[in-house]
């Protein structure tokens, strides 16, 4: 018998409590990015997702997160993050920005709310300007910044890292 088998599909880690992070994004160009980010935040048992303009997640892609989410659409963002603000939530944007904090030494808080900017122009002033942190994913090759829904997925895996537990 080998030392490893392959189980797929296996069932997912109990957490002790519910996530407490949202993933917002800008108005996406690409529904496949934001069908994957679908996908990812579902698969990391986060509960909401917050997208913006007019996307349509493909089903093959996002697979379960299209119903395991609460996921809403809105026109714009910029309401919406203040909103959530005011809740309590840290506003996070995943972004390469002055002053911007290296993902590998950024501390999450509980409560956080990812925003996550446009596949070609991030996230415009208005946005920025109401971010309480910035983080980068560092780079070390070509191209000079990852896909978006790739920095995402590395994103949600570190705050899972940080809560395991949710």
């Amino acid at each position: 018998m080998s030392k490893f088998e392959h189980q797929r599909h296996k069932p997912g880690s109990n957490l002790t409590r519910p996530r407490e992070i949202i993933v917002a994004c800008a108005p996406m160009r690409s529904n496949v990015n934001v069908s994957s980010i679908a996908r990812t935040a579902s698969a990391c048992a986060i509960e909401r997702l917050v997208l913006t303009g007019n996307p349509s997640l493909i089903s093959k892609i996002a697979r379960d997160g299209e119903t395991e989410l609460d996921i809403s659409t809105h026109r714009s963002l910029l309401p919406v993050l203040k909103r959530l603000k005011d809740s309590g939530y840290r506003l996070v944007g995943l972004e390469q920005t002055t002053n911007s904090e290296s993902m590998h030494s950024y501390h999450f808080s509980r409560r956080t709310a990812l925003v996550i900017g446009n596949e070609r122009t991030g996230l415009t002033s208005d946005i920025l300007d109401v971010l309480d942190d910035a983080v980068e994913i560092p780079v070390y090759g070509l191209p000079h910044s990852f896909n978006a829904a790739t920095a995402t997925s590395m994103a949600l895996y570190e705050y899972c890292r940080q809560f395991p537990q949710g």
